[in-house]
């Protein structure tokens, strides 16, 4: 295959995730420009992520740790906080400040795009190391899971936007995107004992139930506020 080839077949899984997250935004959808600009941020966020991974991985080869420690600080703090912080950082810095981030489930809807850019490069770089068949089944391990830490992180900062901008609560969304993408990472992480790949299996269901009830919660918000703002409309006739 060819580096186009490679490249479709790395976008397609992430293709049908961004496809389902536009279709499920009731309201006011965002603009076709702006959601290609936060695909290609999440394209780019994996260079700071990739240097972010790579100063915490020096920095605890210097601690002496037993070996389920040293799996846990690897998957939850170097590479599940590292990936978060670096989307988290291109949400924050682009599209939450787009005059289009106008609802809270447009936190979802950037945060997935995001993510489905990092998820893109990833699935690429994957292939090109192990092959193309690793792409079938990254295309319901590794991409559901990354949509599903880039909902919860979503959902938060969605509230956050019309919440004063909290900070303490897009932290929270930053925080619990870290936490189930370290809980999904350490399985894997922990290859000497198989059976504990069904952990990072119960993570990723975990992590997909969430993000449909974030989802679902977002959606009826957005429709019990038109219907306030129709009631609104009434009075004020």
């Amino acid at each position: 295959m060819n580096i186009i080839q490679l490249s479709a077949l790395a976008f397609a899984p992430c293709l049908a995730v961004i496809i389902f997250v536009y279709w499920k935004d009731r309201f006011g959808k965002e603009p076709l420009r702006l959601l290609a600009n936060s695909f290609f941020l999440g394209v780019i966020s994996a260079a700071p992520a990739i240097w972010i991974t790579d100063f915490m991985d020096k920095l605890f080869m210097q601690i002496e740790m037993f070996y389920v420690l040293e799996k846990a600080v690897m998957a939850f703090v170097v590479v599940g906080f590292s990936e978060e912080l670096s989307k988290f950082i291109m949400l924050m810095l682009f599209p939450y400040k787009s005059k289009y981030f106008d609802e809270p489930y447009d936190g979802i809807t950037y945060a997935v795009m995001i993510s489905m850019g990092f998820a893109t490069l990833e699935n690429l770089l994957y292939m090109l190391s192990y092959g193309h068949e690793v792409i079938y089944l990254r295309a319901f391990t590794s991409v559901p899971a990354h949509a599903s830490f880039a909902v919860l992180m979503g959902y938060f900062v969605g509230l956050a936007k019309f919440k004063n901008n909290s900070l303490k609560i897009k932290l929270l969304g930053l925080f619990l995107a870290a936490t189930l993408h370290g809980f999904y990472d350490f399985f894997l992480f922990m290859d000497e004992v198989p059976l504990l790949a069904i952990g990072a299996l119960a993570s990723l269901i975990i992590g997909v139930r969430l993000s449909f009830k974030a989802i679902k919660l977002h959606n009826e918000f957005e429709v019990s506020a038109t219907l306030e703002d129709k009631e609104e409309e009434r009075y004020l006739k």
